[in-house]
């Protein structure tokens, strides 16, 4: 049982969850279950090569770049639960929680973060009556994304990403990501704003 569980390791899936993660010393989030389901074999990144993005040596890969995002969610926020070597096959609404089906497993969670590629061939049951025509890529690469308004789909589901209907740029993808993590400590604090900042001391 999750609080919030993200599906997709990729750009968007990992920047939510390192914002999520890094809350953890705030007082309506210490008791807050996190997981993400990493298996994310179709990642666009993982073909890539990153020469303009503020923050990333030039000749970063994208598969590196990946791993180091799992290690560094690992390494500072040990709380978020990453699920790896699984993938989703269905996600279902019951009652105030929503089922979420991997090939081995049952999940339950509070709140959904689907943040995986904007591929038409998503294998993912349940979406079948959000998906459209991507309104940002080209009408010939087939892409798709889930209609939503400010990331959210519907009460408790969200998508993050490419298949949120923003552009495969890393930078979008990565604050896409961040964003909906904080809709959702928003959404935990009360609806009152918030965001979390690392400070140097």
């Amino acid at each position: 049982m999750f609080n919030v569980l993200i599906i997709g390791g990729g750009a968007a899936g990992l920047s939510c969850a390192l914002v999520l993660g890094s809350s953890k010393k705030l007082a309506f989030t210490s008791d807050k279950s996190i997981g993400i389901i990493t298996h994310q074999k179709t990642s666009d990144l993982q073909n890539a090569l990153f020469n303009n993005v503020l923050g990333l040596a030039p000749g970063t890969t994208g598969t590196s770049l990946l791993n180091d995002g799992k290690e560094q969610l690992a390494q500072l926020y040990p709380h978020v639960k990453q699920i790896d070597k699984e993938k989703v096959v269905l996600i279902k609404k019951s009652d105030t929680l929503f089922q979420v089906k991997t090939n081995k497993k049952m999940y339950q969670a509070e709140l959904v973060v689907i943040a995986v590629g904007y591929s038409n061939l998503i294998t993912i049951k349940g979406l079948e009556d959000y998906i459209e025509p991507h309104p940002r890529a080209a009408q010939e690469k087939h892409r798709i994304w889930l209609k939503n308004t400010n990331h959210l789909i519907e009460k408790g589901l969200y998508v993050a990403g490419t298949l949120a209907g923003w552009r495969s740029q890393f930078a979008i993808a990565s604050g896409s990501g961040a964003q909906v993590a904080t809709d959702i400590l928003t959404l935990w604090n009360g609806g009152k704003h918030i965001k979390v900042h690392d400070k140097m001391s």
